[in-house]
Parts: structure tokens; sequence; C-alpha cells
């Protein structure tokens, strides 16, 4: 699947070795942030609420990045969407992005 996609995109896709942290640098950043706000590394997902990772995920997608040119992840996703391709779109995968829970569909 992995293969098909990067070739629909003309884009590469890279693994990082097991073990190797340093192929994963923005990864680790966001982790080490992640867990300076509050979240232990060895946190059970189990035991929290859909509510509580949606507040995480949200308060992540609205930091501007400079590997965005300063925009934040959300600013990237809407502007590579137009609003037939937004409206098709399951709410609920919307709201999680945005950090709002949605049940229902458009």
């Amino acid at each position: 699947m992995w293969k098909e996609i990067s070739n629909s995109n003309e884009s590469s896709i890279f693994f990082a070795e097991t073990g190797t942290p340093s192929q994963r640098g923005l990864n680790e950043n966001s982790n080490g942030i992640l867990r300076r706000k509050g979240l232990p590394k060895k946190l059970d997902f189990y035991q929290v609420n859909q509510n509580f990772v949606s507040a995480v995920a949200s308060k992540r997608n609205h930091i501007p990045r400079k590997s965005l040119n300063y925009r934040t992840t959300l600013e990237v996703f809407l502007s590579y969407v137009n609003e037939e391709q937004l409206s098709s779109l399951n709410w609920q995968i919307i709201g999680l992005f945005m950090g709002h829970v949605y049940t229902t569909e458009i």
C-alpha cells in the first residue's frame, strides 16, 4: 500500500531503522513536547478517554511549525482540499483533527 501512495503522489516514503531515534527527529521532538506537557512515557492509553486524546491532538495540530513555514498542520491540510472534498469527508475525522468529537456525517 505504501508504494501505491508514494507512486500516486510522487513522493518518497522513508522507514526509520529500529532503535535509531535520530532518524525520526520530528517525531522524537513531538514526543518530548508531549512528555513535558504531562504525558508520561509509559501512559496506558486504555486508561484515557477520547475527549482527552482529542484535546491533546487539537493542541498539537494548532502549533505553528517551522517545517510548515510557520503554519499549523490544520492550515496545511485545509490548503490541499477543496470544498467538495471537505464536504465528503467524515466529520468525525475532521473533528478529531480539530479536537472535537462529532458522531454524525454530513
